[in-house]
């Protein structure tokens, strides 16, 4: 009876948990954190090195346990410090750092002189007032403020030259993506396409308002880009080869 009732019962869906823990691991005499990432459905060892964030993780199979993942990340610490080696380092937002405001390096000047804002653009230089400590969040809203701007106007410039208008228009400090484009018409922006050159702001705006039209990549999607922004392949190829670099000013 006691059987016959178990096997009646609807069986409980199984969830697989991925266990994750972190370890330390000795690289040029640092210690570098390492993700192991226990996986049941994997069959082999895998390891990556974010290339935004320098995250180092190990995903193996769970019946091995977290000791041949780690053997494993231990015989490529050369090949983990190459790939850490390659990643931009990061800059503080403050005085006395240079960034590539709209593409042209502009240099962060401590200003003790009340301007029109706490931080403005003056002579190819950024000018921060105020506490240094603050510095950091003036400069990031500042820098925000003028992404969310510029790319708004060019989008909706973009959109009705397409006989269309976006929902909405935001700003994000996304890391996985330049733009993107929702089924509702909304579009939104990395802040830190600030620090891109003009066309490659445009490529981006042009990209994503043409999603407005065609949510694909089709022919008539890239037909669509081209007629917005003629410097597709140009932009394409400098986010290929510098955007990481946008995300080291922190």
């Amino acid at each position: 009876m006691l059987k016959f009732l178990l096997r009646g019962k609807p069986k409980a869906k199984r969830v697989e948990k991925r266990a994750v823990r972190r370890e330390l691991l000795a690289i040029d005499g640092a210690d570098v954190a390492v993700n192991v990432r226990l996986n049941p459905r994997a069959r082999r060892i895998v390891m990556r090195v974010h290339p935004d964030t320098g995250e180092v993780t190990v995903t193996a199979p769970a019946r091995g346990g977290a000791g041949p993942a780690m053997a494993f990340a231990r015989g490529e610490t050369q090949w983990i410090a190459r790939q850490l080696q390659r990643m931009p380092k990061p800059v503080a937002l403050m005085p006395g750092a240079t960034v590539p405001f709209l593409g042209v390096g502009h240099p962060i000047q401590h200003n003790l002189t009340r301007g029109p804002a706490p931080v403005w653009a003056a002579d190819g230089a950024i000018q921060v007032h105020g506490r240094v400590e603050h510095a950091p969040r003036r400069l990031t809203d500042f820098f925000k403020r003028e992404a969310k701007a510029l790319l708004s106007a060019r989008s909706i410039e973009y959109a009705a030259r397409l006989g269309l208008k976006p929902s909405r228009i935001s700003v994000r400090d996304t890391r996985s993506r330049w733009g993107s484009c929702s089924q509702n018409g909304s579009l939104s922006f990395s802040w830190r396409l600030i620090f891109a050159p003009e066309f490659v702001r445009d490529y981006v705006v042009a990209h994503e308002v043409a999603h407005l039209k065609e949510m694909n990549h089709s022919p008539r999607f890239w037909a669509h880009v081209a007629t917005l922004s003629p410097d597709v392949d140009r932009a394409r190829k400098w986010l290929r080869d510098n955007g990481r670099s946008l995300l080291r000013y922190n």
